[in-house]
This record gives C-alpha cells, sequence and structure tokens, in this order.
C-alpha cells in the first residue's frame, strides 16, 4: 500500500495495527526472541497461545495443535524474522488518510495482542473503510471463526468500490 497504492484494488487488515509498539510489548518480544534464540523456541508458542485465542478455546486441542502445528512449520527463525519485522514497523498511522480504496479493518473482540481500540483507530483514519468485530474471538478470527471471517472477507471482495 507505502510503495504503490495505484495497484491496489481493496485492502484488508486483520488483527494488526498501524501504531507502533508499546514499551512493554517490545519488551516481551524481545524476551520471546530471546528465548528462542537460546533453543527453547518450542516453549514460545505455549506462552503465546493465551494470547492468540479467545480464552474459551484453549481447551479446543484442535484448534491449539494447529496454531502449534504452524508456528513449528514456520520456526525459530522464521518466528525471530516475524519479531524483528514487527520491531522495525513505521507509525503508519500518518498514512492511513491516502487509504482511498474498499478496505476491511476486523479484528476479534477479545485480541489481546491487537486490541479493538487500534482497529477502531485505523478505521477512523481510512476515509473508505469497514470494521468488523467478530465476537468470542481473540487475535486469530481465520482460525477461530473460519465461517464468519469467510463471510465478512467476501461481503469485502464483493462490495461495489
Amino acid at each position: 500500500m507505502r510503495q504503490a497504492p495505484e495497484r491496489v484494488e481493496r485492502l484488508a487488515l486483520l488483527d494488526t495495527r498501524a501504531s507502533p509498539d508499546e514499551d512493554e510489548v517490545v519488551a516481551r518480544r524481545k524476551d520471546l526472541m530471546k528465548l528462542a534464540e537460546r533453543g527453547r523456541f518450542r516453549g514460545v508458542t505455549p506462552r503465546l497461545l493465551p494470547m492468540l485465542v479467545h480464552e474459551d478455546r484453549l481447551e479446543d486441542r484442535a484448534l491449539c495443535n494447529r496454531i502449534l502445528a504452524m508456528a513449528e512449520r514456520i520456526g525459530r527463525d522464521g518466528f525471530i524474522r516475524q519479531q524483528e519485522a514487527i520491531l522495525n514497523r513505521p507509525d503508519f498511522r500518518p498514512t492511513l488518510a491516502r487509504i482511498t480504496c474498499p478496505t476491511l479493518v476486523l479484528c476479534g473482540r477479545e485480541d489481546k495482542l491487537t486490541p479493538v481500540a487500534l482497529h477502531r483507530e485505523m478505521a477512523a483514519g481510512i476515509a473508505t473503510s469497514r470494521m468488523v468485530v467478530l465476537e468470542h474471538s481473540g487475535h486469530l478470527p481465520p482460525m477461530e471463526k473460519p465461517e464468519e471471517t469467510t463471510v465478512e472477507l467476501r461481503r469485502w471482495l464483493t462490495e461495489q468500490a
């Protein structure tokens, strides 16, 4: 979007943020990176799980196993690269007003990593946005609420620009 906005026809922002992380979040990310670098990557995802999904989903073994398997596929180095990219991302809030394409801003009501307030901030900065909050969902609506997420994505894809 920043590099070639004329090439972007539609934009979906799911469980993300435009602002940099707060100091405590930066510290947590760095601690998890150190843990992973010390060879304890398998211990990172179980620690993150309560922040990734709605608390009721922690008992859903099938879902939790899919998330853990996904983390294993990404691996330690991939996890560290993701965290470094997040830590180094710029503040996108000043550029939100430049977004003019249909934009879906979607999040889980109980997203602990990127709370609803951060999504409201993004949606307020984008004149062409529509915000959707999925109930009983954390940071991973496509995995926690796949049907509802699909309905919203289809609506976004087919709505008139």
